[in-house]
This record gives C-alpha cells, sequence and structure tokens, in this order.
C-alpha cells in the first residue's frame, strides 16, 4: 500500500442538526458530537465500507483509485486504476469486491489491491454500469447495474438488480421494475433485502426466501437513495440533497442528519464500529454515534 499521513482537518464548527428525531432516535447520535472533515483532496467519493479492523475503503470514482482511511488516521492509497468503482463491500472471510462501472464487471481484490474478474457479462453482453453490491451469508452477491450519464447503446435492455450465486458464471436478474436501482443492502441475517430506485424516489424492502430469491415487496421509505447502510438495530439510512436521513425498520422517519455537502454513501466504521463515515463530494466527513454498524 502507499500511504501519506493525513492530519485530520479541523472540526466544522458547526453542531448536527438532526430533526424530526422521534421516541427511538434520540441517541442516535453521540452526545455533543460534531462533524468532523477528515479530508477534502479527493474528487467524488463513494462506496464506503469497513474491513475487520474497522478501517474504511472507499471509492474515488473519477480518480480510478480506492483510499483507505485507517483506524489511525492515516489516508492510504489501496488501490489505482480502478475502471471507475463504486460500490465495495466485504464478503464472510473479509475479501473485498468492488462494483467496476467503468469496466462493466464485479471484481475481487486481495490484500494487494491486484483486482479478478467475478463476472462481466450477462447473456453474452456486458453490465450497463455496476453501481452498488451487498454479499449475503452464503457469498451471493446481489448488485445494481444502472447507468449515469449517457444511454446510448446499452448492452442491457434494461436497469435491473441481479444476483450471483457462488461459483456461478452466470448472474440470475431479480428485480426489472426500477427506474434506476442504485443502493443496495441487505441484513446481516440474509432475510431482509433493501433496493433504492434512485431516479424513482422510492426505497423497497423485500424477503429474502433463499438466496437470490426474493418477495414480499413493500415500499421502506418515499425518497431514492445513492447510498445506503444499516445500523445494529436494522435502522436504514439513505442519502438526499445534504441530508442522511435514518428510517426505522417499518419505515417510520427516526432523524435527519444534516451535512455541508451532499452525501453520496456512508458506513460505519472505527474499532468499535461506532462512527458515521460519510463520503460526499470531494470530501470525507466522519460522525460519532451512540449506534454501531450493522457492517
Amino acid at each position: 500500500m502507499k500511504s501519506t499521513v493525513i492530519q485530520s482537518l479541523a472540526a466544522l464548527g458547526m453542531s448536527l442538526v438532526a430533526f424530526h428525531a422521534l421516541a427511538q432516535s434520540n441517541d442516535l447520535v453521540a452526545e455533543g458530537a460534531q462533524i468532523e472533515l477528515l479530508s477534502d483532496t479527493f474528487t467524488f467519493t463513494e462506496g464506503p465500507i469497513a474491513d475487520e479492523a474497522g478501517n474504511v475503503y472507499f471509492s474515488d470514482i473519477p480518480a480510478n483509485r480506492i483510499h483507505v482511511w485507517t483506524v489511525d488516521g492515516e489516508l492510504q492509497t489501496f488501490r489505482e486504476q480502478t475502471n471507475g468503482n463504486n460500490g465495495l463491500f466485504f464478503d464472510s472471510n473479509w475479501v473485498l469486491h468492488g462494483a467496476e462501472g467503468g469496466a462493466g464487471r464485479i471484481s475481487r481484490m486481495d490484500s494487494e489491491g491486484n483486482a479478478t474478474a467475478v463476472i462481466d457479462q450477462h447473456n453474452g453482453a456486458p453490465f450497463n454500469s455496476p453501481n452498488d453490491l451487498w454479499i449475503d451469508p452464503q457469498g451471493g452477491i446481489y448488485f445494481t447495474d444502472p447507468r449515469y450519464g449517457s444511454e446510448a447503446n446499452l448492452p442491457q435492455p434494461g436497469y435491473y438488480v441481479y444476483y450471483l450465486a457462488p461459483g456461478a458464471s452466470e448472474a440470475e436478474v431479480i428485480i426489472t421494475d426500477m427506474q434506476r436501482p442504485n443502493g443496495i443492502i441487505g441484513t446481516a441475517d440474509g432475510e431482509t433485502l433493501y433496493v433504492a430506485d434512485h431516479q424513482g424516489n422510492q426505497t423497497f424492502a423485500y424477503d429474502i426466501d433463499a438466496p437470490g430469491q426474493i418477495s414480499g415487496k413493500r415500499l421502506i421509505a418515499p425518497q431514492g437513495s445513492d447510498g445506503v447502510t444499516l445500523d445494529e438495530h436494522g435502522n436504514l439510512y439513505l442519502t438526499g440533497g445534504n441530508n442522511i436521513t435514518v428510517y426505522s425498520p417499518e419505515g417510520e422517519v427516526l432523524q435527519v442528519l444534516e451535512f455541508p455537502l451532499a452525501p453520496a454513501n456512508m458506513t460505519f466504521g472505527g474499532p468499535e464500529r461506532n462512527v458515521l463515515y460519510v463520503t460526499a463530494r470531494r470530501s470525507l466527513f466522519a460522525l460519532p454515534m451512540n449506534v454501531r454498524g450493522m457492517y
């Protein structure tokens, strides 16, 4: 790994803005917590996920890099020439996987950042632009495949959500009725899947009946989202505007967290997994929480 020690920038000096706080939500954020700007040296940050130790990996999509913010407050470059990698997720063996939108593939990476394709086509044609992914407890990969920018010459007939079974060479289409699926995540017990229809401005929950088999589609939030994550209580975190909105598993708004820049995505990290790391435009922010992440 290449590493550059970056001093954490001074806290923004702004108190956390939290609206719509309901009964269970008053202690989601640590008492007296402030949003801290860790670095604003990137181009467009996305896809954060923490490893077993709590180090946070995230993409800088236009720069074609994956960085790590370590638990010691050190910024490292983990991988370059990432093919526009967006979403990231670790499997149960702590192997990092990524959605390489520019290459139209899902990849896995070793500890040195060397990438290998897991899947790069469906029915003999490339994917549109894999965006985000979640890996279930059995090792199956759920991923979204929209495209942003030019829609000319799309290789796939629609913007779908796919499931790739462990060891399989062909992915299954499991969702076809969204305008532009984006953020995706499931619960650690493998029982519930959440998918955000970014363009459709809605986020849905599904029951996972068996790996790759879903039912019971229901609206969980009347907003789309770029990024999604879950805390230890199963609360769902969605991005929109300059806010992160926290929903209960029943779809009740618990809290709205306002940031100085529009968040694209977020994850829990740190040694105790109780810090919310937020990718927003060219920046990475941190916010201490009273809850831990599910991942």
